[in-house]
């Protein structure tokens, strides 16, 4: 097709860019009624619907198991008239996916028992943690040759003999070890999309970059793993379920990942069988038209749901800014980040004794703080008649190039290298100042702020070279200060003699007992959405909180996407795609002590047991724009809380939803088609519930986003303890509104459910969300809490 223009008889023309699009055909049955003959039979009839439509196009893949659809790589126009075509319901452009980028099973409860982690609780698991449970990981793939995944059992698993081990390259036969009992990869999005780096973008499950090693191995990495890094030991690491079995599903590459490729990769996990999906991969937008809750995406997700999947996805990493969040449903737990009690720490010590806080994880310069060295400020030793740079500033006052240097000043040296103009625009990076460091011999370095640019963050990481980083202006200032008082300088500006000294201290050892856990900055916040918009959605996101910031888990050495971590075996990584596999840890625990659970039996029991108070019994705070201020958190910040194992085995009661619940949710969507319902799901909209609202829902937290006099909303409990208990029901109402429960308190035997009815009524407008809470305190000591979430618009 081409675009024509006619101008002074000049013609131009244009081919029509390709573009991924995903498609969605009429479904008469469902994913429980496709054998292996039916789903051939539905990838038959995908091939004819774009023989008899459209004429310039590339199918990429047939979804046959979650979704009746396909990816197909083709112009706009050829998608326009696919939407036109028989049977075809939903085409939607592929919005591509993003990553959503060890101590944390004691910061949550787990504890040593016979060389293992176990979470300690009454009542036992029986084996060891995760043991029968198989999560299946949609990421960047795996290092399979990292003790992380080394098969501990004794023996290869016949339980999983009949999934699929793909070979590749870096993925030889045996990578599927018993640990690793699945591993394929999907590229055709990728391969459509762009043009693949044969170096990196391997067509094997190995991951090139690491992202899907850390997120595997936190949520069912082995026990007690060292953790070494330049040969110095951090201590050891654990998965949560270390007794997990592994499914590997690459569909993310360090040249680009779709939505084609991980949608393919859930469709498969799905066939596996896995009993837990992990999506620390995602869209980090919503979809430009539509809801988001019937995006191609989350419809997928959902018909994993359907299938008994639990899925776990990461929130975000769009924080501290308010609804901005990317997982959106509510048959899917979304996982916000905090940090732990753990920090590292370094210093710098100047010749006048004072000593400057930082962060670094390096060794320390030599004689660390004892034996000091000549500090140099980058810019006073650039080479003399050197103009090259002079137009580059952040080459020098950056230190990104050695050229720019006299090597007979810098060497040995401590330099003071600024952040400035090269680092807020990304030409300027760390690992540059490291090789201009190795290269010249520096004693060490230290990055520090740049008065005209203000504070920046400084996380954690390993250097090779003696480093530190200082990011507080008034820190900068007090060691400018020092270093001006003890330079001496002629007529020209020229440094005559330099006379400051500094030391750099040891960065590596971590201290304990900071006020945690904190929601992390970069963690996506709430409230919902249901569109592009951002029109409220009457759902809590996230859901839970877990600890994302500053993870060690497994790394690949290859590090495509991180030069600094090249060549580690082991990285600390912070984003809301570490917090969610501590979730699908839990679960896994969950899901192996009650093998029948539902996914939503799950997320309930996690979410009202998680804690909204941090290790002083204070509310959880977290960080905001203000680089040196917490602010109080609310449930779009944490969820329901920290997630809180221990008690997340022992629940009491649990909040069951199941399939024709989301449906009925789905239909009672503001201004909904019921069509477009039935087109993306296969569910009817049923006309005598036309009266429900999306907060019936039955979740364990309630979010309404316009409260308009008084609203019922209506849940129901099952109880999971085992024995008879009675239950008391209390309430914190959100400001301006008062809640009523009916009944007041109920009894209710084991197995047996409870229906609860929830009256809100608004007292006075509120300009925002107010917050609150209802507690069922059973006589057991079982307590169940559901966030309330409430935004008055009036009062009558």
């Amino acid at each position: 097709l081409f675009y024509v223009i006619s101008f002074d008889h000049l013609v131009s023309c244009y081919a029509e860019k390709r573009e991924i699009f995903l498609v969605v055909m009429e479904d008469d049955g469902g994913y429980e009624l496709r054998n292996s003959k039916e789903m051939l039979s539905i990838e038959d009839s995908h091939k004819k619907v774009l023989e008899n439509s459209i004429k310039n196009y590339r199918k990429l893949h047939s979804f046959k198991k979650i979704l009746n659809g396909f990816a197909v790589h083709t112009t706009p126009s050829e998608a326009s008239k696919l939407r036109e075509a028989n049977g075809v319901k939903l085409v939607e452009l592929d919005r591509g996916v993003k990553k959503m980028t060890t101590y944390t099973p004691e910061f949550l409860g787990l504890v040593k028992n016979n060389n293992d982690y176990k979470y300690n609780y009454s009542g036992g698991i029986s084996g060891a943690g995760g043991d029968g449970i198989l999560i299946g990981f949609v990421d960047s793939g795996i290092y399979p040759k990292h003790p992380s995944f080394s098969n501990n059992f004794g023996k290869d698993d016949d339980d999983y003999g009949e999934l699929v081990c793909e070979e590749g390259p870096l993925f030889p036969k045996g990578c599927c070890n018993g640990k690793i009992v699945s591993a394929m990869f999907f590229s055709a999005g990728a391969q459509a999309a762009a043009v693949l780096n044969s170096s990196i973008d391997f067509l094997s499950p190995f991951d090139a970059e690491g992202h899907g090693s850390h997120v595997a191995s936190i949520a069912a990495g082995n026990a007690e793993v060292p953790v070494i890094v330049d040969g110095f030991f951090y201590g050891l690491a654990s998965g949560i379920a270390p007794h997990a079995r592994i499914g590997v599903y690459k569909a993310v590459y360090p040249t680009i990942a779709t939505l084609t490729d991980v949608i393919s990769a859930i469709d498969q996990a799905v066939i596996d069988g896995v009993d837990i999906l992990a999506l620390s991969v995602g869209p980090n937008e919503p979809p430009e038209v539509g809801f988001t809750f019937l995006s191609i995406y989350d419809i997928a997700i959902l018909s994993a749901t359907r299938a008994g999947i639990l899925v776990v996805q990461a929130a975000g990493n769009n924080g501290p800014a308010r609804a901005t969040v990317v997982s959106y449903s509510p048959w899917a737990i979304g996982v916000a980040a905090s940090g732990t009690d753990r920090v590292y720490s370094s210093s710098l010590l100047l010749g006048n004794g004072q000593k400057i806080g930082g962060v670094g994880m390096s060794g320390p310069s030599l004689g660390s703080e004892f034996f000091l060295h000549k500090l140099v400020l980058a810019k006073d030793a650039k080479m003399q008649n050197e103009t090259q740079y002079d137009d580059i500033p952040s080459y020098i006052e950056e230190c990104q190039n050695p050229e720019a240097f006299d090597p007979n000043i810098v060497q040995n040296s401590i330099v003071l290298c600024s952040f400035s103009q090269g680092f807020l625009n990304g030409t300027s990076s760390l690992a540059a100042i490291i090789h201009t460091a190795k290269k010249l011999k520096f004693m060490g370095f230290v990055l520090i702020a740049n008065p005209n640019y203000g504070d920046f963050i400084a996380e954690p990481i390993p250097f090779r070279v003696p480093g530190i980083l200082v990011p507080s202006v008034s820190d900068t200032q007090v060691i400018l200060k020092y270093y001006e008082e003890n330079t001496c300088k002629d007529g020209r500006g020229m440094v005559r003699e330099f006379k400051g000294k500094a030391g750099i201290g040891e960065g590596r050892i971590a201290s304990f007992g900071k006020e945690a856990p904190t929601v992390s900055r970069f963690s996506s916040r709430g409230p919902d959405y249901i569109n592009i918009n951002r029109s409220l959605a009457d759902v809590l996101k996230p859901d839970i909180l877990a600890p994302g910031h500053q993870i060690w888990a497994a790394w690949s050495p290859l590090s495509a996407s991180e030069p600094l971590l090249k060549g580690y075996r082991f990285a600390l990584m912070s984003g809301t795609s570490m917090a969610a596999p501590h979730i699908v840890g839990v679960a896994a625990l969950i899901k192996q002590k009650y093998p029948s659970w539902t996914p939503s039996m799950i997320a309930s029991a996690m979410s009202t047991t998680a804690t909204k108070y941090d290790m002083n019994g204070d509310l959880i705070q977290a960080e905001g724009f203000n680089l040196h201020a917490l602010y109080p958190s609310t449930p779009f910040d944490f969820g329901a809380g920290l997630v809180s194992p221990t008690n997340a085995l022992d629940p009491g009661l649990v909040f069951p939803t199941e399939y024709e619940d989301y449906i009925n949710f789905l239909c009672s969507l503001p201004g909904v088609d019921p069509a477009v319902v039935k087109s993306a799901t296969g569910g009817q909209c049923n006309a005598s519930i036309s009266h429900s609202h999306p907060a019936d829902l039955n979740l364990p937290s309630i979010t309404i986003s316009s409260l308009v006099g008084h609203q019922v909303v209506r849940r129901r409990v099952k109880n999971v303890g085992g024995k008879v208990e009675t239950y008391v029901c209390s309430v914190i109402p959100p400001n301006g509104t008062t809640v009523n429960i009916k009944p007041p308190w109920f009894t209710v035997a084991a197995e047996e459910v409870q229906n609860l009815e929830i009256q809100i009524i608004a007292t006075h407008k509120t300009d925002h969300f107010t917050f609150g809470e209802i507690f069922l305190t059973g006589s057991l000591n079982h307590i169940a809490r559901i966030p309330l979430s409430i935004l008055v618009v009036s009062a009558f």
